[in-house]
């Protein structure tokens, strides 16, 4: 099409279909417009086709074309920004190549890394030094370029820049999502963004951990190596149009008539029952655990005391069980529920692609980048850690920080920060031997150092025990729920109402203990503790008195109540039990041991050891130093001390004792 016919096409395109939402845009004080590009392409298939094969050209004539269009108090920045392009236009990024470079197209991806918004150069205004004329040249290079000659006496040299016309721009990396790089590195692409797609709100959609689509033209920037230009070309998308795919808390938009179904939900006697039978229905029972996970998504109130000190109000769960027993579903189906919540795997994450990391990047950010990871992603969320064994050691460590003070510290190169991480962690892990086995202490199951393990506010042990009553329900729910002739088991509260539902308990709901509720907690903590002895094992401590009552908060948000009261305590105390009983239940003793469900020694164990270094001690005095590791073996068994060998081990390991020549033992 030619260049008058494009702009007369375009102005009678605007005139019918977009007139009034271009003045209330002027009006409202906006820069922009949004296009839906399928309007366009109805109006003129040409028009349309011109857009996707020359933008370049095309897009400045559709700006001009307003000024064409009564329209008063137009800036003169104004942008029209397209979207809703066809599906042939959304190019998988390790799909582009240099026939896309100059095209209109789509890209979806992840934000990867972000730079800071920085001003950029416009138009710059160059004065000839020979006669002192005035000349604009528009940027639209990397680096700033300079007239080719003066317009008047032509001259080519020695131009200075006057004056000049600046916007906000920032550069982004996004990569690929990962459900289309099963197996195969992620490919990433630079997103070059300008103007109102940098503005506040903007910035938010698309800092790092942000899934976006963007509409923009592909263009080439010279590489250059050892100060030359390289035949090699770096390819950029220049953003027309940014589309957020995931919304954050902020962005959930609660109608008056959902407040209304939302109040009336939370006065129903079975809101309980109801919200457990719309999380994951497709999975048969796991009530206990489905109830903790509600709880988790609505989350207890945090507390800043006189002094400073800041008590969290997120809960965190560890889910351990055996194979086949749901554990990935549920994590899975978390992080789709909850805005900002992100799903990772432990298998393939690392300690910075869980907290943060900096990375150095001089082609597009400039020096050094921090990289946020998974858990300040999901600040505010819900952060869903499949196979959390398997993560190495040294990045289990830096985890730490984020479970207790909510909070991730970096100090590399020329960066020192820290970043929010105010997330709740949903873990889930197998056991080293294939399946839970409740007479072992978790510590011995997976590899999850004890400090860790006690930063969980709950855990659960998903075992799949043969009953034929039970299985054949089982079998029964899957087979009618997915084959045989019936409809999949469906919510009883809509996935989006529950998504609401959750943002205005947390937005609206700040709960207080009743004196009640406060003193139920307190006994319940009391007489657990009253069972303790000087030797007999601890069976609470005050981290899980904490931990109650976040549970009891989160357990009055669901009622929108702004009271915990004793049934809210109550549940608490109920979930409690259940989590202690699988996991710090001593079968040898028959107590609970606090220090068996944290991975520390249980009580009777230290018990074991105690009475084996007594034995060590009564030979050293007898036989000297190096005393024969039979007889210690022959008189511990005497004492009642079953597998001395494997304590003995256990105390070789642990530093306590060491072997000075085989078959010997000598105490440290």
């Amino acid at each position: 099409m030619e260049r008058n016919e494009i702009i007369a096409t375009f102005a009678e395109f605007l005139r019918e279909y977009y007139y009034s939402d271009l003045a209330k845009a002027i009006a409202d004080g906006k820069t922009w417009l949004e296009i839906d590009f399928s309007i366009l392409d109805k109006f003129s298939p040409d028009l349309a086709d011109s857009l996707l094969e020359e933008p370049e050209e095309t897009l400045p004539l559709f700006e001009n074309t307003l000024k064409e269009i009564d329209l008063p108090n137009l800036p003169s920045n104004f942008k029209l920004r397209f979207y809703n392009l066809p599906d042939s236009r959304n190019i998988r990024i390790r799909n582009l190549r240099s026939e896309h470079i100059g095209k209109f197209i789509v890209v979806d991806g992840v934000v990867k890394r972000a730079s800071e918004v920085r001003p950029e150069v416009a138009e710059a205004i160059f004065e000839c030094p020979e006669c002192g004329e005035k000349i604009t040249v528009i940027q639209k290079e990397k680096n700033l370029k300079p007239p080719i000659k003066c317009p008047v006496c032509g001259n080519r040299k020695g131009f200075r820049m006057v004056d000049q016309k600046l916007y906000d721009a920032r550069w982004i990396v996004v990569e690929e999502p990962f459900e289309i790089t099963t197996g195969e590195r992620p490919s990433t692409l630079v997103i070059y963004l300008k103007e109102d797609l940098v503005s506040p709100k903007m910035q938010s959609k698309t800092d790092p951990g942000s899934r976006i689509k963007v509409t923009g033209i592909l263009k080439e920037l010279p590489r250059l190596s050892r100060g030359k230009r390289s035949r090699q070309m770096e390819i950029y998308l220049e953003a027309n149009h940014v589309e957020a795919l995931e919304i954050g808390w902020e962005e959930v938009e609660i109608t008056p008539e959902d407040e209304k179904k939302i109040k009336e939900l939370a006065k129903d006697p079975q809101i309980y029952e109801k919200l457990v039978a719309s999380l994951a229905p497709s999975i048969y029972g796991l009530e206990e655990i489905k109830e903790a996970i509600i709880l988790q998504m609505f989350g207890g109130e945090p507390h800043v005391l006189p002094d400073g000190t800041r008590i969290r109000g997120n809960i965190h769960i560890l889910l351990v069980g055996d194979p086949s027993t749901a554990k990935s579903q549920l994590l899975k189906l978390v992080s789709q529920i909850m805005p900002r919540a992100k799903y990772a795997s432990g298998t393939a994450v690392t300690g910075a692609g869980l907290t943060a990391t900096v990375v150095r990047d001089e082609q597009f950010l400039g020096g050094w980048v921090l990289e946020a990871g998974a858990l300040v992603l999901a600040n505010k969320s819900i952060c869903c850690i499949d196979e959390f064994s398997k993560v190495s050691k040294e990045d289990l460590v830096k985890l730490q920080e984020a479970m207790s003070l909510e909070s991730i510290s970096i100090a590399k190169a020329s960066i020192v920060a820290t970043l929010p991480a105010q997330t709740a962690i949903l873990a889930g892990a197998n056991p080293k031997l294939g399946r839970f086995d409740p007479y072992i202490p978790i510590k011995e199951q997976i590899d999850v150092n004890d400090i860790l393990l006690s930063r969980f506010d709950l855990k659960f042990a998903l075992r799949d025990i043969p009953n034929p009553e039970l299985d054949r329900k089982l079998a029964e729910h899957i087979l009618h729920a997915r084959h045989v002739g019936g409809e999949p088991p469906k919510p009883v509260i809509d996935i989006d109402l529950l998504r609401k539902y959750i943002a205005y308990a947390r937005a609206n709901i700040h709960p207080k203990m009743s004196k009640e509720a406060g003193e139920k907690l307190m006994e319940f903590y009391l007489k657990m503790r009253s069972k303790a002895t000087l030797d007999s094992p601890i069976p609470i401590t005050l981290r899980q008195y904490d931990a109650l009552i976040r549970l009891a908060e989160a357990s009055a948000k669901v009622r929108l109540s702004n009271v915990v009261e004793v049934q809210d305590a109550e549940r608490a105390i109920k979930l409690m039990k259940a989590s202690l009983r699988q996991f710090g239940l001593d079968p040898e003793t028959g107590y609970f041991d606090i220090d068996r469900a944290e991975g520390g020694m249980p009580a009777s164990q230290r018990g074991k050891i105690r009475t084996v270094l007594d034995t060590i001690e009564e030979l050293e005095n007898l036989l000297g130093k190096n005393i024969p590791e039979a007889e210690i073996i022959k008189r511990a068994k005497e004492k009642g001390v079953p597998n001395v060998e494997d304590i003995l081990k256990k105390m070789k390991e642990e530093g306590l004792i060491f072997s000075p020549k085989p078959g010997f033992i000598q105490k440290i």
